[in-house]
């Protein structure tokens, strides 16, 4: 039976979630050095690193959009998630080590010391500009929900001025919980975000399986894992291997999530962690697709998207959970959502943070700023993060209309590919480049995969869906190779 979902409820789950928030923040900021914003003092605990990052790297785009892309893709996103694995092997073997070994906070640093300072710079742009663009999708589609929960009259004739009004009031309150803690913050809140999306996603499971038209014979009609089409996008092979690229790019090659591991004791920690993270990720991921065949089954009794009311997969989960479940569904969804919204966010904004003080603005080298004058600075620099957001995401209400799974994979495939390329040609070569060059590599690589990508589309019905990510990673290694060749021509 439908029913209205009331805004008070909404406000009361909203306002006890960001008190709880609150409270760790303070009790985590407790004797918080300048330094420990950007490495959490290297005390944190393995286990619960581990159990955090699941949080952090399912967040609200997959509580959202995940389930209802099973829609329109079956389980298709299962081969990506088996690549994560192999992604999280190559990063706990091969980056983890490298950034131990150098004692890193920012992990663009060690493009400067394998290139030069241009280099540098262009690691670190790529990736703000990457985790920018993720993190602000990410925001985006928790606020599209938090909207829909607002009284009708507010948001007529669209809703911008609503929106614009919650999105800055989430974006102020996150500011205000981050501020001081930092990363140590993020890590714990990231603890609380996993437990309550799994919670919220359980709850759901259990409260679907209850009705009658639910069968097994039912769910499995939306379960096939494998697309073999290989002109697809959603292709298995294509699939796996990008989903091994992804994750050395999003995860290996991202401060955000490389800044959390950073702060355990030891590098042997920090292996463990990744392992563990690795194994959970896989199993929760089938957690919410088969919460994804069983909306798709409900929405079915319902009478599909029409019935529904709805146009959009991200809308599936939302609509069924606070209209359909019962109120304790509704209000256990909500602050799985906002669990999922406020750490996913937080750990972008200090990870930004910590990419403009450490790599552009030198912290770690200015003995003549004392504690007092960085730490101004730094939140300063926050306060401009949180505006950069504020502005991406309301462009984004204005004008996105895709499946935010796919956004979130599709932006990851041309900003991520150039630190691919970057990291693996340092790694993997010992051999000069013409430092100069590098920001221009780093430009030119994703412009020619986005020409190809369209003209492979429209004149050979070829997607390269997002093993995009590794075609850009390659040709930034070309390009870097071409650069040693003539760096080798001008020593010589």
């Amino acid at each position: 039976m439908q029913h209205e979902f009331p805004f008070v409820w909404f406000l009361a789950a909203f306002a006890l979630y960001t008190v709880l928030l609150f409270v760790i923040s303070h009790l985590t900021a407790r004797r918080t050095a300048g330094r420990s914003f950007f490495a959490g003092d290297r005390k944190a605990p393995w286990p619960v690193v581990a159990y955090g990052m699941v949080g952090a790297s399912i967040s609200g785009v997959t509580f959202i959009s995940v389930p209802g892309n099973v829609w329109v893709q079956n389980f298709y996103y299962m081969p990506l998630v088996l690549g994560f694995v192999g992604g999280y092997i190559v990063v706990a073997k091969v980056l983890l080590p490298l950034y131990y070994r150098m004692n890193l906070t920012s992990i663009y640093t060690w493009l400067g010391e394998r290139f030069g300072p241009q280099s540098h710079r262009t690691g670190t742009v790529v990736f703000m500009v990457s985790r920018l663009l993720g993190a602000a999708v990410r925001i985006f589609v928790v606020m599209v929900v938090f909207h829909a929960f607002l009284p009708r009259e507010w948001t007529a004739g669209g809703g911008l001025t609503a929106f614009a009004l919650v999105t800055l009031v989430f974006l102020i309150l996150l500011y205000l919980y981050t501020y001081k803690g930092g990363v140590k913050t993020i890590i714990w809140t990231d603890v609380l975000q996993t437990t309550f999306m799994l919670l919220a996603v359980g709850l759901a499971i259990w409260q679907i399986c209850r009705e009658p038209s639910v069968t097994w014979e039912s769910v499995s009609r939306h379960t096939a894992w494998f697309d073999w089409n290989w002109g697809a996008g959603t292709n298995a092979v294509k699939q796996f291997i990008a989903g091994i690229f992804i994750t050395i790019a999003m995860t290996g090659l991202d401060q955000s999530m490389m800044q959390k591991n950073l702060a355990c004791k030891d590098l042997r920690a920090a292996q463990k962690n990744m392992y563990t993270t690795s194994a959970i990720i896989v199993a929760v991921n089938l957690f919410f697709l088969l919460l994804g065949a069983l909306l798709c089954v409900y929405a079915d009794g319902l009478g599909g998207f029409e019935g529904l009311g709805i146009s959009k997969t991200d809308q599936l989960f939302p609509t069924i959970a606070s209209r359909y479940l019962g109120f304790g569904a509704g209000i256990f969804f909500l602050i799985g959502l906002i669990s999922a919204s406020y750490p996913s966010a937080g750990a972008a904004m200090t990870s930004l943070t910590t990419s403009v003080c450490v790599d552009f603005l030198g912290f770690n080298d200015r003995q003549d700023w004392d504690e007092n004058r960085k730490g101004r600075i730094r939140k300063g620099v926050q306060a401009l993060v949180a505006l950069l957001f504020f502005a991406l995401i309301l462009l984004l209400f204005v004008y996105s209309n895709d499946a935010v799974i796919n956004l979130v994979y599709k932006l990851a495939s041309y900003t991520y590919g150039p630190l691919l390329g970057l990291f693996f040609f340092g790694i993997l070569s010992r051999r000069k480049v013409c430092d100069g060059a590098t920001p221009w590599i780093a430009l030119a690589a994703p412009l020619a995969c986005l020409a190809i990508n369209l003209l492979g589309k429209r004149f050979l019905g070829f997607d390269l869906g997002f093993t995009l990510l590794i075609v850009n990673g390659a040709l930034t290694y070309m390009g870097m190779w071409i650069s040693s060749l003539v760096a080798a021509r001008k020593t010589a």
